[in-house]
C-alpha cells in the first residue's frame, strides 16, 4: 500500500501501535472472518507509526506527505433528548465540517447535539484524545460516515493512540456494523 510517505503493515499484524479497544475489536473482526471463511474490514485495515506530537491532521498530512482529501477526522457528539445523552462517532474528510448543529442532530433525532467534551470522548472510548477512531467504539454508538468519505479508496483515520494511524477504504468504513453513510459535511 503507497499513501505519504510511511510504511504500512496489517493492523493486526501490531496490536502494540494501536489503543486497547482498536486491538480488539479488530482481533474480534479477523476471528469472525476466519469463522465465517470470509474477508472482511479487519483483513483491509493497515496502521504506522507516527511521532505522537503529528497526530493533528494539518501537522501529520505535512510531515507525512498525505493529502488532507486523503484524511478521515472521527469525532465523538453527544446528542441529548428529554434528559437522555447517546454518542455517536462522525467521520468526515478533513477538508470538511460536519454539519453536528443541522444533519447530525436530526439524523440523530435529538433536541441539542454538541462535540462531547475531550475528557468525556476520552473516558468513553478508551482512546487518547486526537486518535479517536470508529473502531473498538462502543457498540451502542452509531458511526455516521460522510458519504464522501465512503467514496474514497484509501483514507488515513486514527488509530486510538497519538502514535499511529490507520489506512482504510472509505466502503470498509462504511461496512462497519453500527455505520450509516449520510451526507453529513458543510
Amino acid at each position: 500500500m503507497k499513501l505519504g510517505t510511511l510504511e504500512w503493515v496489517p493492523a493486526g499484524d501490531r496490536p502494540d501501535l494501536l489503543a486497547d479497544p482498536v486491538a480488539r475489536a479488530i482481533g474480534a473482526m479477523t476471528s469472525e472472518m476466519a469463522s465465517e471463511g470470509a474477508s472482511g474490514v479487519a483483513g483491509e485495515v493497515s496502521v504506522a507509526p507516527i511521532d505522537p506530537a503529528l497526530a493533528d491532521t494539518a501537522a501529520f498530512c505535512e510531515r507525512y506527505g498525505v493529502a488532507p482529501e486523503e484524511s478521515a477526522n472521527c469525532v465523538i457528539v453527544a446528542a441529548k433528548r428529554g434528559g437522555e445523552t447517546r454518542y455517536a462517532a462522525v467521520m468526515v474528510l478533513a477538508t470538511m465540517r460536519a454539519d453536528v448543529n443541522g444533519v447530525v442532530r436530526r439524523h440523530l433525532d435529538a433536541r441539542k447535539t454538541s462535540f462531547a467534551p475531550q475528557q468525556e470522548a476520552v473516558a468513553l472510548s478508551g482512546m487518547e484524545y486526537g486518535g479517536i477512531t470508529p473502531l473498538g467504539l462502543p457498540g451502542d454508538w452509531p458511526v455516521l460516515v460522510d458519504a464522501e468519505v465512503a467514496r474514497r479508496p484509501l483514507l488515513v483515520i486514527g488509530s486510538g493512540i497519538r502514535g499511529s494511524k490507520l489506512a482504510l477504504s472509505g466502503e470498509a468504513l462504511a461496512r462497519l456494523k453500527t455505520a450509516e453513510v449520510v451526507a453529513l459535511a458543510q
